[in-house]
């Protein structure tokens, strides 16, 4: 039997890494999502076959609540919601892995007569996990508009305030690790932890949301590792130890495409709010307006058109009339592209996920150091809901938040056709310069409605 579930764990950890290697693109992604849904399925049954393994009742329960609860909120949200939901989700995978250290202080009385590694690494689990629980569901609410989306700090008293509370938890572990066995220890730990999640978290702003989302999600995955290798657990280190990995590499190249240091964003984040659209003075400025119909001539008699999608086109669920839009233009010779920034939107990946579900060409999706160098040979570049992300200040002024950011360089191009619903900020709370471009022409209104006129007025060229 032993034999047994060692080869059902094997075939389980490889069909998540062949799983993992589908989420390359939008055409293999689902398919890998079940891959790694049956390797996940796989581990359970090898878990429930170990010897020793009992209350079937309690674990059928279990089973049960997280499906009634999981599989109708993943079928129902709204992909607009998919970011928060994400948070959401993660979290619940690190407050697990912290519910299993506590079980395994309680069950082993304090780990005695366990080998030091085991105390070690369950007492880090449970810190790194209570960390992304607490840390994911600020995360949600900040999404979910519950909690603001400015920094929320504690002005000069932050950094120190982050670093008695990690000095908490780190005390406390070591008592535990070092004999101490009092229930009272454990909890200390875990409220310590928890209260690290909630303090780091809270400061950080709207902008650098989709970099936090992946930094907690690696760690939810190192916490889950961890935990594995204190209960001899093969998949749960393996599964942990992708997701870990991954989510650093990730979170590592979202942080370098925002130009932004990931011990930077830790230490507290910009944006989150709305300003008026006015110069430094104070001064509304103007900007050139525009109509659908002249959008649709203009876009009819250019060569290539690049659509720039932003959170705007997905709060306004517009990605299937863009779709459409650009279909229309093809089939009048026009080249169309589609540029996507790497923290545009929510969450990693999010303007993908979206133009995938809309079954837009995979080779259509130009990422940012790519499409840059097209702008120039661009005649229109139609930007829909993106802000900071194509805020020319983030090259041309040092005083800006974002300067240095890599941003979609539209202003290259020949025209910039931009849709909103208002000359309201983005997540970093300033005015988007290209707004005000001698090129640039406003297109005001609900992105889905704007682009359906649009369409309209192609049809009828």
């Amino acid at each position: 039997m032993t034999t047994f579930i060692a080869v059902l764990y094997i075939i389980s950890f490889a069909l998540f890494i062949y799983g993992l290697m589908g989420l390359t693109g939008p055409r293999t992604a689902v398919r890998g999502n079940w891959i790694a849904a049956i390797g996940m399925g796989i581990a359970v049954i090898a878990t429930l076959l170990t010897p020793g393994m009992s209350n079937w009742l309690l674990i059928a329960l279990g089973v049960a609540i997280g499906v009634v609860v999981g599989v109708p909120s993943a079928r129902k949200v709204k992909m607009t919601a998919m970011p928060q939901m994400v948070a959401l989700f993660n979290g619940v995978g690190g407050g697990a892995v912290a519910l299993i250290a506590w079980v395994e202080f309680r069950t082993t009385e304090g780990y005695a007569h366990e080998p030091a590694y085991v105390a070690i690494a369950s007492l880090f689990a449970a810190i790194v996990g209570s960390v992304s629980f607490w840390g994911s569901n600020i995360a949600f609410g900040k999404l979910q508009e519950l909690i603001s989306g400015r920094p929320i700090t504690l002005g000069k008293l932050q950094q120190p305030v982050n670093a008695l509370v990690l000095i908490a938890a780190i005390v406390f572990a070591v008592v535990i690790a070092v004999g101490g066995d009092a229930e009272l220890l454990m909890i200390g730990l875990l409220l310590a932890a928890g209260v690290l999640g909630v303090v780091v978290v809270l400061p950080i702003g709207g902008a650098d949301m989709p970099v936090v989302i992946s930094l907690l999600n690696a760690l939810t995955g190192l916490s889950a590792a961890a935990m594995g290798l204190a209960l001899d657990n093969t998949a749960l280190i393996v599964a942990g130890m992708i997701v870990g990995a991954s989510g650093s590499i990730l979170t590592n190249l979202m942080a370098k495409a925002m130009n932004r240091s990931i011990p930077a964003i830790v230490a507290g984040g910009f944006g989150g709010g709305t300003a008026v659209a006015s110069s430094g003075s104070g001064e509304v400025r103007p900007v050139r307006s525009t109509s659908a119909s002249d959008t649709a001539i203009q876009m009819a008699y250019a060569n290539k058109v690049v659509v720039v999608p932003g959170y705007g086109m997905a709060v306004a669920q517009a990605q299937h009339v863009v779709r459409e839009m650009a279909k229309l233009l093809e089939a009048k010779g026009i080249t169309v592209a589609y540029a996507i920034h790497p923290v545009a939107g929510r969450m990693p990946g999010h303007m993908n996920v979206l133009l995938a579900e809309a079954d837009v060409p995979y080779e259509q999706l130009k990422e940012m150091d790519e499409i840059n160098s097209e702008f120039a040979q661009t005649d229109v570049a139609l930007v829909i809901g993106a802000n900071d992300v194509t805020n020319p200040a983030a090259e041309t002024d040092p005083g800006s938040p974002i300067y240095g950011m890599p941003i979609l360089k539209v202003n290259h191009s020949r025209s910039v056709i931009v849709l909103k619903r208002s000359m309201s900020s983005g997540f970093a709370g300033i005015d988007n310069e290209l707004f005000y471009d001698a090129k640039t022409s406003m297109l005001f209104g609900d992105a889905k409605s704007s682009v359906g006129e649009i369409v309209e007025e192609l049809k009828a060229l």
